[in-house]
């Protein structure tokens, strides 16, 4: 069984978490607290495999806390947090700081939605269950909860020079991926080809985290807009509530944006973006499958593999969860398994190769 504290200052939001983690045959809520002082007390009392934790409480924020917990006694977290655009910024801090995950506030009034919402947030504890969570020290902490950010361009390298702009690189990520992506796209100069990525996220959240990275890196990083050309130095991420496919038109590629059904249960889907990718960009292409829960995108990386793409997959130790990636390489379609740190000089020495 999975041993779940949730926490929360909101009676109503403690007891809807409750009930929904409650269908769950392999999880048990064994407390809930109002607070963290409460919640401080409660994990002490009852060792608990998994935290919930609001972002936003009374006397300490989530995220405070949730320094405090990853310096001290790191143990999986999902946070839960509101749909805005300051939630979103002190989300992006809390997957900083450690946390495994994140999922938005029920929509307690709408119970038609929540439904799918329970199958996420027990899919999401289940992963940070097993994801691999580490301490962080107090210069971390001090950092990101003071609200700075990681400062860009540490270990950059060098612009390429290059002569081809036909290359599209994408990057499939959802667990753990929107630190993941930040640190890889960190690392790139700022004349790599064109980069395409869907990172399962919600809607409200994409443009932050696609800002968040901007700031960061070398790159320009938005998020993408239908008939938007694909250009070097540029990275794309998928809206998140939008597939992202690339299409070709002449000697150009552009992001295509569309509303369809969710493929593989997400939307954006990685398997629909790296399918256009195998079909429309071929060898031009190169994939990268980084940290995530399930299998999203791995048959169509297996389709770009065939197409003649290289493909690079996060290994087991760096991911947060190897689900994703894992299922990429049991399947035999990774060219490559490469610690997210390595990630960055192998592309860019595959870039090379082609110039």
């Amino acid at each position: 069984m999975i041993k779940v504290l949730i926490i929360d200052d909101s009676a109503l939001v403690r007891q809807v978490l409750t009930k929904i983690l409650g269908q769950a045959p392999d999880i048990q809520v064994i407390g809930a607290a109002q607070d963290p002082f409460d919640a401080r007390e409660k994990i002490k009392q009852l060792n608990p495999d998994v935290l919930t934790l609001d972002v936003e409480m009374p006397r300490m924020d989530g995220v405070t806390f949730l320094g405090n917990l990853m310096r001290l006694r790191p143990m999986p977290v999902v946070m839960v947090s509101t749909l805005t655009e300051k939630g979103a910024e002190v989300t992006f801090r809390a997957l900083e700081l450690g946390a495994v995950d994140f999922v938005t506030k029920p929509k307690i009034d709408v119970q038609a939605s929540l439904g799918a919402y329970a199958d996420e947030l027990i899919d999401k504890v289940r992963a940070a269950a097993v994801a691999r969570v580490g301490a962080i020290d107090r210069a971390t902490m001090k950092r990101v909860v003071g609200g700075d950010i990681a400062p860009g361009g540490a270990g950059r390298a060098p612009a390429l020079h290059l002569k081809t702009t036909d290359t599209v690189i994408g990057i499939g990520s959802s667990t753990g991926g929107t630190e993941a992506v930040r640190s890889l796209l960190s690392r790139l100069p700022p004349d790599t080809p064109g980069i395409v990525i869907s990172q399962h996220i919600p809607a409200a959240f994409s443009a932050p985290f696609a800002a968040r990275v901007d700031r960061e890196s070398a790159l320009s990083v938005a998020e993408a807009k239908d008939g938007q050309q694909i250009l070097p130095g540029h990275a794309y991420v998928a809206p998140g509530d939008r597939h992202l496919r690339v299409e070709r038109s002449g000697a150009r590629y552009l992001c295509r944006l569309d509303d369809g059904e969710p493929v593989n249960r997400h939307k954006p889907s990685v398997e629909v973006m790296c399918r256009s990718l195998a079909r429309n960009v071929g060898r031009n292409a190169i994939g990268i499958m980084l940290t995530g829960m399930g299998a999203d995108g791995a048959e169509a990386m297996g389709e770009m593999k065939a197409a003649g793409a290289p493909i690079l997959a996060q290994d087991e130790r760096s991911s947060v969860v190897w689900g994703m990636p894992g299922a990429v390489v049991k399947r035999g379609y990774a060219d490559e398994v490469l610690a997210l740190d390595k990630i960055a000089d192998r592309l860019i020495a595959l870039i090379k190769a082609r110039g």
